[in-house]
């Protein structure tokens, strides 16, 4: 198995109990082998993106330190998120849960399924400000994560004082 490597990976929930279903998510991976979460950001709640009518998102983003390679992750996060009823029915449509693998290391990657870094990471607030309060200094793009949130419009960004 590859050294382990710590990924990121963004949490976002609109339908049902938000909170009960980005905390099934970050509990799962530490049952699944070659996974670890070392930490969780507070909880955002965010408007959406996408079609107009739904709820507003909690968003927040994990750390982990996995020895599973990119696209392996990806599947088991998209098998953590089928476990939570997610239906894609369109495109940034309401979701029981969206795990979205940010960063793997510094893996970059670009397969029909994954590209890593996440290309659009450094243009989403709602990605960024829980991504900050983990590695405010991680460098995307050649800047600090806390350089590139505060180019962005994160006005519509709610800090919940409890998290999940």
């Amino acid at each position: 198995m590859p050294a382990p490597v710590t990924a990121y990976v963004a949490l976002g929930s609109n339908i049902g109990d938000r909170a009960a279903h980005l905390a099934a998510a970050v509990a799962t991976p530490e049952a699944l082998p070659g996974k670890r979460v070392t930490a969780v950001s507070p909880t955002y709640e965010t408007a959406p993106v996408g079609p107009a009518g739904q709820d507003n998102y909690f968003n927040a983003v994990a750390a982990l330190v996995t020895s599973l390679p990119p696209l392996a992750l990806l599947d088991h996060l998209l098998a953590i998120e089928q476990t939570r009823g997610r239906l894609r029915r369109e495109r940034w449509g309401p979701r029981t849960l969206d795990l979205d693998l940010l960063l793997h290391g510094d893996t970059t990657l670009d397969d029909p399924r994954l590209t890593l870094p996440h290309p659009s990471m450094i243009l989403r607030a709602f990605v960024l400000a829980p991504l900050a309060d983990l590695a405010p200094d991680l460098l995307l793009a050649g800047r600090p994560v806390n350089a590139h949130l505060a180019s962005l419009d994160s006005s519509g960004i709610l800090r919940l004082p409890t998290s999940f």
